[in-house]
C-alpha cells in the first residue's frame, strides 16, 4: 500500500481519536491544542506523522471528516475544525453549506494568455491555478475592477484565530475611486472550498485594512483549462456565494467572431 493511500486513514484515526476523548451528546464545541496530535498518537501506538499541521489542514480543507465523526452531526449541521489561537482548535458544528462548481453554468471562453513556460514549471495544482488567474486578469474580468497580486502564500495572523495563510492577496479599485482588498484561496485537486478559510480570509482584511472593501473570492480549477471563480461571503454563520462564473481559457485562434458577438448579449 502506497503512502499517499495510507496517510488519510492515519490522520483519520488521529483527528477520530481527539474528537472522541472531547465529545459527549448535546455539545457543540470541543477545544483541543496540536499537542493532543502527539498524546493520541502515542494512545493508539502510531507513528506520528513528520507534518503535525498537515494533519489539521487535511480534514479543515482537503478531506471529509471521519465515518465516525460524521454520524454525531445532526441534520443541516456540520463539524469543522477552527482556528482559536496559536497551535489551538476546536472542533464546532456549523450549518451545513458545500460550495461545488454549478455544473449547469454557461461557460465564458476568454483568450489563453498563459505563458507556456509556467504550465511547463508549475509544482502543483494550486500554483498553476493562481498563476493561470493572474496572467489572465481573471479577477479584474471577474469583478468588473482594476487588480494588483500583492503577495502570495501570506503567512500572517489574526487576533483572535492565530496564524492563517492566504493564498493570493490583491488590491484593486473601480472606476469610482473605491479601493479593494482581495482574498484569493485556489482549491485543485481534492481541496474544497472552505468556510473557515473565508471567514479568517476576511476577518485579517478587516483587522490589516479596515478602511477598504473586502471581497473574497475562490478559485477551483474544474478541469485543467476550465476554472470556477466564487465571490464569498460569510452570512449569519454560513458560507454564501454572491457570484459564480467559470471561464475557459483557449487559445485565441479558436474563438470566432459570432462567439464574440453572442457575448455581447
Amino acid at each position: 500500500m502506497s503512502e499517499l493511500s495510507k496517510t488519510p486513514s492515519r490522520y483519520h484515526q488521529l483527528i477520530e481519536k481527539i474528537f472522541f476523548d472531547g465529545y459527549r451528546k448535546g455539545i457543540t464545541e470541543i477545544p483541543f491544542e496540536r499537542k493532543a496530535l502527539k498524546e493520541a498518537a502515542a494512545a493508539l501506538k502510531m507513528a506520528l506523522p513528520d507534518n503535525l499541521g498537515d494533519v489539521i489542514y487535511s480534514i479543515r480543507f482537503r478531506t471529509p471528516m471521519p465515518a465516525k465523526i460524521l454520524i454525531t452531526q445532526p441534520k443541516g449541521r456540520e463539524w469543522i475544525i477552527e482556528l482559536v489561537g496559536r497551535a489551538k482548535y476546536r472542533f464546532r458544528l456549523a450549518s451545513a453549506n458545500r460550495v461545488v462548481p454549478n455544473p449547469n453554468l454557461a461557460v465564458i471562453r476568454i483568450p489563453d494568455n498563459t505563458p507556456e513556460i509556467i504550465g511547463s514549471y508549475a509544482l502543483d495544482d494550486e500554483q498553476a491555478l493562481l498563476a493561470k488567474v493572474r496572467y489572465n486578469r481573471l479577477i479584474d474580468i471577474f469583478l468588473g475592477l482594476t487588480t494588483f497580486s500583492l503577495q502570495n502564500h501570506l503567512r500572517t495572523s489574526v487576533k483572535g484565530i492565530g496564524q492563517i495563510e492566504i493564498d493570493e492577496l490583491y488590491v484593486g479599485l473601480d472606476k469610482y475611486g473605491c479601493h479593494y482588498v482581495i482574498p484569493v484561496q485556489a482549491k485543485g485537486g481534492r481541496d474544497q472550498i472552505s468556510t473557515v478559510q473565508t471567514a479568517q480570509d476576511t476577518a485579517w482584511c478587516a483587522q490589516k485594512y479596515p478602511k477598504l472593501r473586502c471581497r473574497a473570492i475562490s478559485a477551483q480549477f474544474v478541469t485543467s483549462d476550465q476554472i470556477a471563480l466564487f465571490e464569498l461571503k460569510i452570512e449569519d454563520d454560513q458560507l454564501k456565494v454572491v457570484e459564480e462564473r467559470h471561464y475557459r481559457l483557449v487559445p485565441s485562434g479558436e474563438i470566432d467572431i459570432n462567439e464574440i458577438v453572442a457575448y455581447r448579449t
